[in-house]
């Protein structure tokens, strides 16, 4: 089981094509939703439609929610790539940036239950894409799901060292894999819906109003509230808009780690080691009304919305609770970053944490991809 060391101080949407796989983060204030939505083809090589395969070992997201971490003393060794990386962002690249420990970040493997005590398996990025020859790939959200494609990208550049940084009119940033014909592309969506900032971006009282047809909505809903008509309003766009061939998961949240205050408050993440189960609860229970609370109860609103669409769940929150170890934290890459933004207990270092995303992520598809 893995241990805590306390800290050592104080601490408009876009269209889609039809041929796009792409996965949504988006936000609302500082909440974090994401989806994935893929071609719903079979592959060459699929059997009989009628029998899929069993989901790998971290296929389902439900598979996901029960599992520990484990020190893997040769996963650093394996690592498909370093602080050079062509598709780095500086504020995550962790080891150019000194990070201490990232040994050990790197060293630590998610095992979960179902699984037999095997760990999740490693993506293989020459067979994966293989099997997304000639395919465009999407990642649309905030920061956050740029951290989780910088991971996704610089594993498949491991394949393909003639991979190139690629960018188009209405995408943020991607690249472009010429060895397999794949393209990655991010378009970068901030929040859930269209949004204007007040005068102040977080005033005291009434920081937020929802409009629906043009119109605010009367009276004033909370922040839940609001999020449940976002929701809503967005399953209903991806339903209407997103041709039903098109696989698609909405992933869970990614939890914070600000230890003794939030982002702007001095909160701190210097932490050595995962958290133990033990204290999972103390940090993200809603009813403890900590810093970090709102995932599971912005899970728990996702999982309604998405009951009945045509939308899976990328179920990560949990295995990512425990990583109070593994975020940037003070090691930023940038003179006088921590006394301008605080800490980034948020985003995550690279490599690190988004490559286990990345490696449930293509078991997912590749699974999908075969039942057909």
């Amino acid at each position: 089981m893995a241990h805590q060391r306390h800290p050592s101080s104080p601490p408009a949407w876009p269209r889609f094509p039809p041929a796009i796989l792409a996965i949504l983060a988006v936000s609302l204030a500082l909440l974090y939703t994401a989806s994935l939505l893929l071609p719903h083809s079979a592959s060459p090589n699929s059997t009989n439609p009628r029998h899929p395969p069993p989901p790998p070992c971290g296929g389902g997201g439900a598979d996901l929610a029960a599992g520990r971490w484990a020190r893997d003393p040769l996963r650093p060794d394996r690592s498909l790539y370093d602080g050079t990386c062509s598709f780095h962002r500086n504020a995550w690249n962790c080891l150019r940036n000194g990070r201490e420990g990232m040994e050990s970040i790197n060293s630590w493997a998610w095992y979960p239950d179902r699984c037999g005590g095997e760990a999740v398996p490693r993506i293989d990025p020459a067979a994966f894409l293989g099997s997304m020859r000639g395919r465009r790939i999407g990642f649309v959200g905030d920061s956050l799901n740029e951290n989780f494609l910088v991971a996704f990208l610089c594993a498949l550049r491991s394949a393909d060292r003639g991979a190139r940084k690629w960018k188009r009119k209405g995408a943020w940033r991607g690249g472009y894999f010429p060895k397999f014909d794949v393209t990655v592309a991010y378009h970068r969506a901030v929040l859930l819906a269209k949004y204007t900032w007040g005068p102040d971006k977080f005033p005291k009282e009434t920081p937020l109003v929802f409009y629906r047809g043009g119109e605010p909505i009367d009276p004033p809903l909370g922040i839940f509230d609001g999020l449940k008509v976002v929701l809503e309003r967005m399953i209903s766009y991806i339903e209407k808009e997103v041709p039903k061939k098109t696989l698609k998961f909405w992933r869970t949240q990614s939890p914070r780690h600000f230890h003794g205050g939030e982002w702007d408050r001095n909160g701190s993440c210097l932490f050595s080691e995962p958290l133990r189960e033990s204290e999972l609860d103390s940090w993200f229970d809603p009813r403890n009304k900590g810093v970090n609370k709102e995932a599971r109860e912005v899970n728990s609103l996702i999982k309604q919305a998405v009951l009945g669409a045509d939308i899976k769940l990328l179920n990560l929150t949990h295995l990512s609770e425990f990583r109070a170890d593994a975020h940037p934290a003070i090691w930023l890459g940038k003179k006088d970053a921590v006394a301008i933004w605080g800490q980034d207990c948020m985003h995550w270092c690279l490599p690190g944490l988004p490559d286990i995303w990345v490696d449930v992520l293509a078991a997912q598809i590749l699974y999908n991809m075969e039942a057909g």
